[in-house]
């Protein structure tokens, strides 16, 4: 059953793959602002590699928690436009979250799970009727994302769907054993930092590395804890484990890649 949204202007959040080069964003930001001038809309970022919907995912997953209750987010890294896929709008406890149903909001949803979902069906909310076949992020769900954070119910953006049926991106889950804990990189930041999808807690209060190769990463509390040059395994601030070069690139020192399999090992004395 859907709920009237309560806040009458929330916060709108911007996430794509766009860059800044070409005019996108800002068309996206003018379909915004002829629908509420007035409208508070901030960057999350459009520097997503283009088509990385994993990296897309970990970004909004990331960042999510920092807006307020009812913060609508518009995401938009969308190699299936105009294809099959559907446009989606999902309520969930802390917000909105609005753009393709192609795995990007399937990080959001497994901390948050979805309260409610619709396919954006209803061309009332569009820019036009007759939207492009490749820039649904103008025609589609930026302005749809400025009608919702208006105050526009969920439930008439367009037909329910079941949240469940909703694509999760799948990435290889972690995994304990006694005194060995594996995962996956899961994301790639700007540093080349290499980023697990091991949560922080698993190894708080322990002493631990990670194992690349033949050797054992040993686990710091700060980028500075070792040599420059030296690899060195922390939390990062996102929560999760995560390998870094000190004043270096992980990515490229260790030759790691998404999606590589990662091993944090717990000493047992």
């Amino acid at each position: 059953m859907f709920e009237k949204q309560q806040n009458p202007q929330s916060l709108l959040t911007l996430l794509t793959d766009f860059g800044d080069r070409d005019v996108y964003v800002g068309v996206m930001k003018g379909t915004i602002a002829q629908i509420n001038p007035k409208l508070k809309v901030v960057d999350l970022t459009h520097q997503i590699p283009p088509q990385n919907i994993a990296a897309a995912r970990f970004c909004l997953m990331d960042a999510y928690l920092y807006f307020p209750v009812g913060t609508v987010h518009v995401a938009v890294v969308d190699p299936g436009v105009g294809g099959k896929r559907r446009a989606i709008a999902v309520e969930f406890a802390h917000g909105f979250l609005i753009g393709p149903d192609n795995g990007l909001f399937s990080g959001v949803l497994s901390q948050s799970p979805a309260i409610a979902a619709v396919e954006l069906t209803n061309p009332h909310y569009w820019r036009t009727p007759n939207p492009s076949s490749t820039f649904h992020g103008r025609d589609i769900f930026a302005p749809v994302g400025a009608h919702l954070a208006c105050g526009v119910p969920l439930g008439q953006l367009g037909r329910q769907i079941n949240p469940e049926s909703l694509v999760k991106l799948e990435i290889a889950e972690c995994t304990q054993s006694r005194n060995m804990i594996t995962g996956c990189i899961q994301y790639i930041d700007h540093f080349g930092n290499l980023v697990s999808n091991i949560p922080g807690a698993y190894v708080q209060t322990k002493s631990w590395g990670v194992l690349v190769g033949d050797k054992i990463i040993p686990g710091r509390e700060t980028y500075a804890d070792g040599k420059i040059g030296d690899a060195i395994a922390l939390v990062g601030s996102h929560g999760w484990v995560e390998l870094a070069i000190n004043t270096g690139n992980a990515r490229s020192q260790l030759q790691m890649n998404l999606g590589d399999t990662i091993q944090v090992v717990i000493d047992s004395d």
